[in-house]
């Protein structure tokens, strides 16, 4: 009996794909807090070479051979043009999520997640690493400003770390939840926006519960396609048009040097964001003037508009496929009837119009990549290649 059968490969894939995940998720802990580590590019090289291990050992048709050239060639592409890995390792990361239990790796990035900022809550608490709280200038011309952290470093870490439960416990529970583990678990988050003050935390998490509860009220929502079209169309697609505009509106107003009255008042509302685009960027190219098809060496640096932050770190032709990649997610959500992911979409996608906290090259944030991959997965071989499989039998799903 040959050991390459199709079950033996499924097994090995996914204690690859398993252990690839673990190693990303306490890299982003260990980031998250205040330890110090210094090789997260060789780590990043581990993760690397197991997810593509992984694909390799999973059974391809020709077809989907020739996508994954296709795919790995561009990326490689990024890499040999602008130094970063990123994309190659996001690539193989979401080909090797193919075919695991999609529930069962929410659950285990859910929990892990959990114990792990607790962890890092927990030890600032007693004292022995991190701070509680910061005080200082948040850029909103108070200098004596305090904020929590509970030894997340930074307010915003906080908030983000929270929000990412707040978004993987909707996922997983929110259709299931009673009302009153619904409304601890949405108080329980709010309390922590609270006290790290984060404005656009506030709205968000706002707008993600409102959102949320109409779902929940509505179940018949999942069926409507309507309701993925529209909600695809004001999240993702105004959210990059609204990037791109702004990175046009600070070409215009810093290197035309054409200035309007009402922007300078606007940019106070939002903490200077899209000034940042210019000032943020170390040779002035985060505006769409400096943005290119395929981004060179040097654009490294950190600003908050995430939408423009992929335009700018990788290229408009990565960016667009990215974009294109997460509106195939919708569609596959509807083909499933799943509104809790369109939920995440939404409300991740907003998100990054404001902030770049899921812009980074470290995987363990981004969550949602073990959603899109079984989707996109599903998207490729069943939508487009025309594969003939059991739905919910290769590609998990919620169920």
């Amino acid at each position: 009996m040959s050991f390459w059968t199709d079950d033996n490969r499924k097994k090995i894939v996914n204690c690859l794909f398993y252990v690839a995940l673990t190693i990303e998720l306490i890299l982003m802990i260990v980031e998250k807090s205040e330890l110090e580590f210094s090789l997260e590019s060789y780590v990043f090289r581990v993760t690397f070479l197991l997810t593509l291990l992984a694909v390799l050992i999973m059974k391809h048709d020709y077809r989907e051979w020739i996508l994954i050239v296709v795919f790995l060639g561009i990326a490689g592409f990024c890499y040999v043009h602008s130094g970063k890995n990123d994309l190659l390792r996001l690539c193989t990361f979401l080909m090797a999520a193919r075919d695991i239990d999609l529930r069962k790796a929410m659950k285990y990035c859910f929990y892990v997640c959990l114990v792990g900022f607790g962890l890092i809550a927990l030890l600032s608490v007693v004292g022995v690493l991190g701070d509680i709280s910061l005080v200082m200038d948040y850029g909103r011309e108070n200098p004596e400003e305090k904020r929590y952290v509970f030894g997340f470093g930074h307010p915003n870490t906080l908030f983000g770390s929270v929000y990412a439960l707040l978004l993987m416990w909707l996922w997983l529970y929110g259709e299931t939840s009673k009302w009153w583990q619904y409304i601890l678990v949405v108080v329980s988050s709010g309390a922590v926006v609270l006290l790290s003050q984060s404005r656009t935390g506030l709205l968000i998490v706002l707008l993600t519960v409102i959102i949320a509860a109409i779902f929940k009220l509505w179940p018949g929502a999942s069926e409507k396609r309507n309701v993925y079209v529209w909600g695809a169309l004001l999240s993702t697609v105004l959210s990059v048009v609204l990037s791109v505009l702004a990175a046009w509106k600070a070409a215009r107003v810093y290197v035309d040097k054409v200035m309007s009255w009402d922007f300078w008042a606007f940019e106070e509302i939002i903490n200077y964001r899209i000034s940042n685009l210019f000032y943020g960027s170390e040779n002035r190219d985060g505006v769409l003037y400096g943005w290119k098809l395929f981004a060179g060496h040097g654009t490294d640096s950190y600003f908050d508009i995430g939408w423009a932050r992929l335009f700018y770190w990788y290229g408009i032709v990565p960016t667009t496929v990215i974009v294109l990649c997460v509106l195939a997610v919708v569609y596959v959500s509807w083909k499933k009837r799943d509104i809790w992911t369109l939920v995440l979409v939404i409300s991740l996608s907003i998100y990054t119009l404001a902030e770049a906290t899921f812009v980074t090259r470290y995987l363990g944030r981004d969550f949602f990549l073990v959603i899109a991959g079984v989707y996109l997965g599903y998207f490729f071989r069943t939508i487009i290649l025309k594969f003939d499989t059991k739905e919910g039998e290769t590609y998990g799903g919620k169920a």
